[in-house]
């Protein structure tokens, strides 16, 4: 004990000396590093400067969540009020039916949207004729540049009840005309369907370019071995792939509480209102109509805490079954 009270000064005096050190080398290699690669600090320059401006400095606004905010009073001078607007969003009795609407278009879209980009990737790989692999793509790519409002308003253009092209031609074959707009059945079905129409070709980039990045030698070894296309695409382009779906799926679990505000919106009705109402229009109605701000800022921190958890908690796993993750 004795020993030990006599080096504890001399131990910290040494971990002190040993950090000053590690700073001051710090900042000189630094330096270096950005004389040595300073165009490649400047090519990523307008991204820092970007998500510097756009999404580092906006999370100023995250303490309006423990105030009663007041645009008169001004950030640091309104009331602090702690979590008292959380407590009450945790208790309203909207809160499960917002969980569970928001929750079930996530699920439906993890579940039959993610996995189809990956499979589109595989079908357009197994083209031979590149020139028609060029249009397909350019084909499935075109949804993607359209807006929500345009794909809504083909929506209400194709399924309308009472002059929709898809119920006139089940009129004229002599069928029922089916309300596929106002019906809640349909509603979240509708949702998926347009994302995949509108962004599933998009998500075939990364795949795509994943692929391309194969060892063409690999697929020369199993025909050689007498691999069919599917042997090969099953033991050879899906490994490959692997990393980057992981990676995919751990950065969507991190959105999985954000369904679209735009597009829910957009095909949003007082029919369809009990499955219709998810956090983001929640958001956009209490916090923009009713002018509650600190109200709707807590919601919308709720939304990004839970994103932040699943993401830290998938890319933990992904780890501990051997593969890279996101960190």
């Amino acid at each position: 004990m004795e020993a030990e009270r006599r080096n504890g000064p001399q131990t910290a005096a040494v971990k002190e000396a040993r950090l000053s050190a590690a700073r001051n080398g710090y900042f000189p290699r630094l330096w270096t590093d950005v004389r040595r690669d300073k165009y490649l600090f400047i090519l990523a320059l307008p991204g820092i400067v970007y998500f510097l401006l756009f999404k580092y400095v906006p999370m100023w606004g995250i303490l309006m969540a423990f105030q009663n905010y007041s645009p008169y009073t001004g950030i640091w001078d309104s009331q602090w009020v702690g979590l008292e607007h959380f407590r009450h969003f945790f208790t309203i009795p909207d809160f499960a039916l917002l969980f569970r609407n928001t929750m079930g278009i996530s699920l439906l879209n993890l579940l039959f949207f993610f996995p189809l980009p990956i499979v589109l990737s595989l079908l357009l790989n197994e083209m031979r004729s590149q020139l028609y692999k060029r249009f397909v793509q350019s084909i499935v790519y075109m949804p993607h540049f359209l807006s929500w409002v345009i794909i809504a308003g083909l929506t209400f253009l194709l399924f309308a009840k009472g002059e929709g092209l898809f119920n006139k031609m089940l009129a004229a074959a002599g069928f029922a005309r089916i309300d596929v707009l106002t019906n809640p059945d349909a509603f979240w079905i509708m949702l998926t369907l347009q994302s995949i129409w509108k962004e599933a070709g998009w998500g075939t980039v990364i795949f795509l370019a994943a692929i391309a990045g194969i060892d063409p030698g690999l697929y020369e070894a199993a025909k050689i071995d007498g691999a069919s296309r599917l042997r090969q695409m099953w033991h050879i382009t899906l490994p490959a792939m692997r990393t980057v779906i992981i990676i995919l799926l751990i950065l969507r679990l991190g959105h999985i509480m954000d369904v679209g505000f735009e597009q829910v919106f957009l095909m949003y009705n007082g029919a369809v209102s009990q499955v219709a109402e998810v956090f983001d229009t929640y958001v956009y109605r209490v916090g923009i109509q009713q002018a509650q701000f600190s109200y709707s800022t807590a919601a919308g921190l709720f939304k990004a805490v839970v994103g932040l958890a699943l993401v830290v908690l998938a890319n933990k796993l992904a780890k501990k079954f051997g593969e890279e993750g996101v960190y």
